[in-house]
């Protein structure tokens, strides 16, 4: 008897376009693309050998090619295109990916690569952010008092702003979460409000929009640095990945209604940068300025105390996004079994509130490690955005192969896609250079990552390969020996429903160890023996169930379909699976005699966990074996399964059984002639020492 029901469903946020929804948006979505204004000018210039060696056509090029760039890669790439690629009103790589993974089994490498360098990349945005809103602190007279004369301060600053940020996550962030959205709208509006204040020193800077001077600045002699400037205009787009994976939290619409206020904020404030750069060039004032940041030096004095602070909230905010949308990221790859599972807590009951303690002690580490090595934002900024135009290109990949399983025009589809990954290798080529000035760091995490997703997924296919020595059997087999247990009484009574977390293979086949464990290893007699299969589906928010009895009542195969979102609460699942099942008279019901639940009819429950361990008999070559061996090592320091599945507070017995893979050596013993005893009599002790 087969049948499917849904144990009630977790939609996601209103994609409504609504007043709410935009301010949430501007909380959530743009905190990295919002916060670049304050580095990705100073990096130009910086770039360019400083302001000595920059002209009018320059700085009006530079502003052009960051209009271009924040149009073709945010615009058209992923507020058109890739907003529409949703799973559910979810968006980013791994959500892009289950929409696609049916399609051909390679493009999980794009999906690895994709959310690796993500993850690596988003690791350096704290630390620029905090770092560059601080250094904006730097010799400004607070109370006739200079709090930060030096960089040594503004380290040590940002490294406690970043801590303190850290920390508070295993609380939850509810409370400061509501006040993003006010505190990005003052943020944004202020970025317009001084774009527009230097802005109406020179109007004429509008023409920047053309993209003449982008190309002409591209390919000008002025730009010492040629296609390579693209690395230091690349950081004004490297949010938009970021607002892709947001999408979730508030709806296609919400960024939709948002998006053109953002950038019109953006824009205004890089052309005041722009030209206030253009009029103070020719001053040896400011040439004489070490690390000179255009984003607060053209604010007016009087004002610069109030921007910074604000500036100051935006990093913090956009640093927050980061961490939230880091343990979302990391949670969806789990659940998609490309990386071991970890502890994840739910402080609070805000929709999208996760906590991940491992997650966020290594990224606070990795933070921290980073100010401490490159010192200033600059530094940071020249390391910045190397990995993440990987993960664009991945995503470009991944949003090929959905376009293609859309009604839309193939041919323009492809010239899209053609458009886009040209665009973006030219990035790359032009970012390349960042490696040997600190983009090795992201590179080398990034690579970290990958690797231990290629061990966790490859270790799966490994231990699950058939053509290995592993042996399965049928449960109708064993219907019989399983009845004849569960009314044997002369045995004790182990548990009344007894679950074992297992795949159920074609022909109903499962591992001989869970037989084993049931009958041969101590037989263990039930009332009902539960074998559960929890199966992750593309969905985010799914929360379903099948189940067959094969016509018993003491046996119950359940496939659990939760969503890529969802907790695995087993036990708490299963209990309303059992009641269900009992109230249509499909199981009977299971009084207790001794209980503090007044007219309790549902047993008690022990789950039994299968623990694999690595066979000294395994014979595979040693690429294999060492890859199996890591994954074991891996899973031995990451959450336990009982925790995963929700099934901390239930009974959990955990059994050894070895793992062997691969052909078995034939160590047969041979039976040999035993050699006659030799008696005591017999010996000749004559040549003994006499001491």
């Amino acid at each position: 008897m087969k049948r499917q029901n849904s144990l009630g469903s977790k939609k996601s946020l209103n994609s409504k376009l609504t007043l709410g929804g935009i301010l949430v948006a501007l909380g959530v979505v743009y905190g990295d693309i919002g916060t670049s204004p304050m580095y990705t000018m100073s990096s130009l210039v910086a770039g360019n050998g400083g302001l000595g060696h920059i002209s009018t056509d320059f700085i009006l090029g530079s502003v052009s090619l960051i209009f271009w760039t924040l149009t073709i890669i945010t615009t058209t790439k992923y507020v058109l295109i890739a907003l529409r690629a949703d799973n559910n009103g979810e968006g980013g790589i791994f959500a892009l990916y289950t929409l696609v993974r049916k399609k051909a089994k390679w493009l999980i490498i794009p999906a690895m690569i994709g959310g690796a360098t993500f993850l690596s990349d988003g690791m350096m945005t704290p630390a620029v952010t905090v770092t560059t809103a601080v250094e904006g602190l730097k010799g400004i007279n607070i109370g006739n008092h200079v709090l930060i004369s030096n960089q040594h301060t503004v380290v040590i600053v940002a490294i406690v702003i970043l801590s303190c940020l850290f920390f508070i996550q295993r609380f939850g962030t509810e409370a400061l979460g509501r006040a993003f959205g006010p505190i990005m709208m003052l943020w944004f509006t202020s970025l317009a409000i001084a774009g527009l204040y230097r802005l109406a020193g020179d109007w004429s800077f509008l023409r920047a929009l053309n993209p003449y001077y982008a190309i002409k600045t591209l390919l000008s002699s002025e730009n010492k640095n040629g296609i390579f400037i693209l690395g230091s205009i690349f950081l004004a787009t490297t949010g938009a990945e970021a607002l892709y994976s947001d999408m979730g939290h508030v709806g296609r619409s919400n960024i939709y209604g948002s998006w053109p206020y953002v950038k019109i904020c953006l824009l205004i404030n890089y052309l005041g940068q722009g030209v206030w750069l253009n009029q103070i060039k020719g001053l040896s004032s400011y040439q004489k300025i070490n690390s000179l940041n255009p984003f607060f030096e053209m604010v007016p004095a009087q004002f610069r105390l109030a921007m910074t602070i604000i500036a100051t909230l935006a990093a913090i905010i956009a640093s927050q996004s980061l961490i939230s949308g880091s343990y979302t990221l990391v949670s969806e790859a789990t659940k998609l079994k490309l990386l071991p599972r970890l502890r994840m807590i739910y402080p609070t009951n805000f929709k999208g509130q996760l906590y991940i303690p491992a997650v966020n002690n290594i990224i606070w580490i990795l933070c921290i490690s980073i100010v401490l090595y490159f010192k200033t934002s600059e530094k940071m900024a020249g390391a910045y955005g190397l990995v993440i135009t990987i993960t664009m290109l991945m995503t470009t990949v991944l949003l090929n192969a959905w376009l293609s399983t859309t009604k839309r025009n193939p041919v323009l589809s492809k010239i899209i896609i053609i458009f886009f990954l040209a665009i973006e290798s030219i990035f790359l080529i032009s970012n390349s250079v960042k490696f040997f000035e600190g983009g090795y760091v992201t590179f080398t995490i990034a690579c970290v990552l990958i690797m231990i997703m290629i061990i966790w997924q490859y270790g799966e296919l490994l231990k699950n390969d058939n053509t290995f020595h592993r042996e399965y059997v049928s449960l109708l087999a064993y219907k019989k020996q399983l009845k004849e247990l569960s009314e044997d009484e002369s045995l004790p009574l182990y548990t009344t429903n007894l679950v074992y977390l297992t795949k159920i293979h074609d022909g109903f086949k499962i591992k001989k160890d869970i037989l084993y464990s049931i009958l041969d290893k101590r037989p263990k007699r039930a009332k009902v023996y539960w074998f559960v299969t929890v199966n992750v589906t593309d969905k985010p928010y799914t929360t379903a169930y099948s189940v067959d009895t094969f016509g018993t009542d003491y046996m119950v195969n359940v496939q659990l379909y939760l969503g890529f979102r969802m907790e695995q609460k087993v036990n708490f699942f299963l209990r309303q699976i059992v009641n269900e099942m009992m109230i249509k008279g499909e199981l009977p019901r299971q009084p207790q005699t001794y209980t503090t639940i007044p007219d309790r009819s549902v047993g008690d429950f022990s789950f039994v966990i299968i623990q694999e361990v690595l066979s000294p008999d395994t014979q595979l070559d040693n690429l294999k074996k060492n890859i199996i061996q890591a994954r074991l090592w891996l899973q031995r320091y990451t959450v336990t399964p009982a925790i995963w599945f929700g099934l901390s507070y239930s009974d959990v017995v955990v059994e050894r059984v070895p793992l062997t893979l691969g052909q078995l050596r034939s160590d047969k013993l041979r039976l040999v002639q035993r050699e006659p005893l030799i008696k005591y009599d017999d010996v000749d002790n004559s040549d003994e020492d006499d001491d």
